[in-house]
């Protein structure tokens, strides 16, 4: 019996000191795959992907940066997506953030290569140029309920302190219970002193993060535009959703559209994970969501957006472990327990 899936590509920060040799653990067998990601790289003057997930060591100052952290993650989710078992049917494909340019390849827009090019090149161009950066600040309470008056309160203060002069700040990705917000270190900085501490470790920092979905990434959309080639882009094999929820249907897809959306909207404009997910459930009301490696975080915002949008019933974290413990609707291919639920 066919299972139904939407799967979903984790962003920047899933390839941590955990994750180290996770092509070598999991896809022993995709040397093929690797070795036109690692040509790539070698042509560009860059350590080799699979020389940089063998590595002995982990340190997060290297690990974190674009130029390191993009092409790591993308081999890695490709690779899962390439390994599900065969009785699943995967009916779209959604991603966070950079995961937007891995669910391309995962659904058949882009070449395997030309997904790592892309990827491969943003990451650089991010690193080189460094604009900016992120954090991580939560506005649902710890029952994962939605609260729409802090949310906007949050929102409120950014706007007010991006007003200010020599302050740029806003939304960068909403996540689930999360406001990830990017800006400028003066920005940034009057954020962190108007909020409380929460959870003891919020607002988090990213590090090596420059202010993604803003417009401070301009300069990078257009270098990005001017280096990814128009031909790129091919019709998808499965619906595709991006970070505004718009589906992108085979056989129907503008794929000039497309590629603008890519290296444009997506590059600067805020990026709506939560409703990415909710219009996957509601428009394809998949068995699972399966999340590829590496990494679990994404599953926490995943689930979240699912309780936010009420789906089958759930209005909160624990109606969400109820469901999961009855019969597992969300699967992160990241986490060792639950993978083989997902890997053939």
């Amino acid at each position: 019996m066919t299972r139904t899936a939407v799967l979903i590509c984790p962003g920047r920060g899933t390839y941590n000191k955990a994750e180290l040799g996770y092509l070598h653990r999991h896809h022993a067998d995709k040397a093929a795959l690797f070795a036109g990601f690692d040509a790539q790289r070698r042509d560009a003057g860059q350590e080799e992907v699979t020389a940089l997930d063998r590595a002995t060591r982990f340190s997060v100052s290297k690990y974190s940066r674009g130029d390191i952290a993009s092409p790591l993650i993308y081999a890695s989710a490709l690779a899962d997506a390439q390994s599900l078992a065969e009785d699943i049917e995967v009916v779209a494909v959604t991603g966070n953030s950079m995961g937007w340019y891995i669910a391309l390849a995962a659904g058949g827009a882009l070449s395997a290569d030309d997904g790592f090019k892309i990827v491969n090149t943003m990451g650089t161009l991010m690193q080189e140029q460094l604009i900016g950066g992120q954090l991580v600040y939560p506005f649902a309470g710890p029952d994962w309920q939605n609260d729409p008056a802090r949310k906007a309160e949050l929102l409120a203060l950014a706007a007010e302190i991006n007003d200010r002069e020599r302050h740029d700040l806003a939304l960068s990705i909403d996540l689930g219970g999360m406001l990830v917000l990017a800006g400028n270190e003066a920005g940034l900085a009057a954020f962190v002193r108007a909020v409380p501490v929460v959870e003891e470790r919020f607002p988090m920092r990213l590090a090596n993060h420059a202010a993604f979905h803003t417009s401070l990434q301009a300069p990078v959309a257009a270098e990005g535009r001017k280096r990814l080639g128009q031909g790129m882009f091919t019709q998808p094999e499965v619906p595709l959703i991006d970070g505004r929820g718009q589906v992108w249907w085979p056989g129907a897809t503008d794929t000039q559209a497309l590629r603008d959306y890519t290296l444009g909207h997506q590059v600067v404009e805020p990026y709506d994970f939560t409703l990415a997910v909710r219009n996957a459930a509601h428009e394809f009301a998949p068995d699972l969501f399966i999340v590829t490696g590496p990494g679990t975080t994404l599953g926490g915002a995943v689930a979240q957006s699912l309780v936010q949008a009420g789906w089958q019933g759930m209005t909160s974290k624990a109606d969400f472990k109820a469901r999961q413990e009855e019969a597992p609707l969300l699967v992160s291919m990241g986490d060792a327990a639950q993978r083989s639920l997902a890997a053939g």
